[in-house]
């Protein structure tokens, strides 16, 4: 995949589990940042459960980030203080 493929599959992730943790985006930013991080969680998190982890852009791995997305959201929002599921 592209940088820019990686991008905006970094911003899809990290808006949907923003939308799921908090119920509104972080920004634009912060949610491409978000969500690639959250796909190298979700895909260490994957990995270590003996899952098979995905490496191209299909549902399986944009699930895989959202699920990594969601455990950075909240240890995030831990660390900040900030409240989840408002």
């Amino acid at each position: 995949m592209s940088i820019l493929g990686w991008i905006f599959f970094g911003l899809i992730t990290g808006f949907i589990a923003s939308r799921i943790v908090n119920r509104q985006g972080e920004g634009c930013f912060l949610n491409i940042a978000l969500g690639l991080v959250g796909a190298v969680v979700g895909g260490a998190l994957f990995s270590a459960l003996g899952q098979p982890v995905f490496w191209q852009f299909s549902l399986g791995s944009m699930l895989v980030a959202i699920i990594g997305a969601i455990v950075v959201l909240f240890l995030y929002h831990a660390l900040t203080g900030r409240r989840t599921l408002r």
